[in-house]
């Protein structure tokens, strides 16, 4: 006998290892320059992923420790919507201060990159 499926219970596994596979593939908070790879985690760790960018990845499988090229090509979908997200919320576009329930990223640091150590 087959066990129900429950969707939400796979979007939310799903969501989990979005999210680790993120994790190795971005810089860490504290590599220079450190404002941009707070600002980039910021927002692709905000929460409130959609249910096409969770499920797209049936799995992310890792071969010793490195993320396989067909699911680093589906993260890199998920980085270019949360890119795409944080433009459209930019004073010059929608101006908007909440995404996800939280300040949007040009409300924490700022509407452009200015260099390292500022």
């Amino acid at each position: 006998m087959h066990r129900p499926f429950k969707l939400d219970q796979y979007l939310d596994r799903t969501g989990l290892r979005i999210n680790a596979a993120l994790d190795q593939l971005l810089p860490p908070e504290d590599a220079d320059p450190p404002t941009i790879h707070k600002a980039m985690r910021y927002s692709i760790f905000a929460g409130g992923k959609t249910h096409s960018s969770r499920a797209v990845p049936r799995r992310l499988r890792s071969h010793r420790g490195q993320i396989r090229r067909r699911d680093a090509s589906r993260l890199c979908r998920e980085c270019i919507h949360t890119y795409s997200l944080i433009h459209d919320d930019l004073p010059s576009m929608d101006d908007d201060d909440l995404r996800r329930g939280k300040p949007t990223n040009h409300k924490v640091f700022g509407e452009g990159y200015r260099g390292a150590g500022r």
